[in-house]
């Protein structure tokens, strides 16, 4: 009778655990954005290795809004069991700052995974733009303030305040125009009805090669491969650096071993040729860093980012 009531507890117990896997077997990474962007193309491309390297299967479900905010909130809120991640973009560590109130903590509500890829930008100009280089677009813009224009692909974003920052430590003053987007942007400065634009380097290598617009210098820190040409903003602004991530976070109060399960899979997602030449594609650097060294990155963003909003003035669209 005790055996047999044992074996009636086993096999209870390996049903609930049964029923608890296949609950958990669909993971579900939230992006703030519509399909077909950056933050969209890396979610898909990181959800199809996670399945195959984890044997579970992750789906990308889009929550555009807010600069992000929608999808952050809803993975705030979600259950830690692994079952909710969120892809993140730089907006994660700059709307604190910019919205002044969000209905999350983007530390403390989040378990971050993985550091996944970062994206450079590149100061671009018009064909005819009266300088070739960072030095002599510096000479340029300071001999004639107020003359020049740049579009702003989006009020608030990473490469908007890359472009405030630009103005305040280059000390010179251009006007800024914004845009809903970086396509209608970057078609105005193909066709020469604006001056300049920071764009992303996924968005302007075609142009790039194609002779249509015209490089003055990357804003990270250091040269872009598949441009090596273009010096860095760096050379001329001493100390600029600023690049757009993408990263992996989960809700707080995750299981360490899932975690860490799920941060090893990204990063070593990120060693596979198909990612690699993914992200090669799309301008992108691959991060692979892991949960300790993506929250100590996290955390030190949010004050950087912080005091560039405010130093600008910057306010959501």
């Amino acid at each position: 009778m005790i055996d047999r009531r044992k074996s009636l507890l086993a096999l209870a117990a390996a049903t609930l655990a049964f029923g608890a896997h296949a609950q958990n077997t669909v993971t579900r990474i939230l992006v703030g954005a519509t399909p077909g962007g950056g933050t969209d193309i890396v979610a898909r491309a990181l959800a199809q290795e996670l399945s195959t390297r984890l044997g579970r299967q992750f789906i990308v479900d889009n929550r555009p809004g807010a600069a992000g905010n929608i999808a952050a909130q809803a993975v705030a809120q979600a259950k830690p069991d692994g079952s909710t991640l969120l892809l993140s973009y730089t907006s994660h560590v700059i709307n604190p700052t910019l919205y002044g109130k969000l209905p999350f903590d983007p530390v403390n509500d989040f378990t971050p995974l993985a550091g996944i890829a970062s994206l450079p930008a590149i100061l671009v100009a018009r064909p005819n733009f009266p300088a070739g280089n960072m030095r002599e677009f510096i000479d340029v813009a300071k001999a004639h303030p107020g003359k020049y224009n740049m579009a702003i692909a989006g009020l608030g974003s990473a490469n908007h305040l890359a472009g405030e920052s630009l103005k305040l430590d280059g000390g010179i003053d251009i006007t800024g125009v914004p845009y809903k987007g970086t396509g209608p942007a970057l078609q105005d400065v193909v066709a020469g009805q604006i001056d300049l634009v920071i764009s992303g380097v996924a968005s302007v290598q075609q142009l790039l090669k194609a002779g249509k617009v015209k490089a003055l210098g990357v804003t990270s820190a250091r040269r872009v491969a598949e441009f090596p040409h273009i010096g860095p903003v760096a050379d001329v602004i001493p100390g600029f650096d600023f690049s757009s991530w993408y990263g992996l976070f989960g809700p707080a109060g995750m299981d360490a071993a899932e975690a860490e399960k799920i941060s090893a899979a990204a990063r070593a997602a990120l060693q596979s040729p198909a990612m690699r030449e993914r992200f090669a594609h799309e301008g992108l650097i691959p991060m692979g860093t892991g949960r300790a060294e993506f929250t100590a990155f996290v955390k030190s963003e949010i004050p950087r980012w912080g005091k560039i909003v405010t130093a600008t003035g910057a306010k959501p669209e």
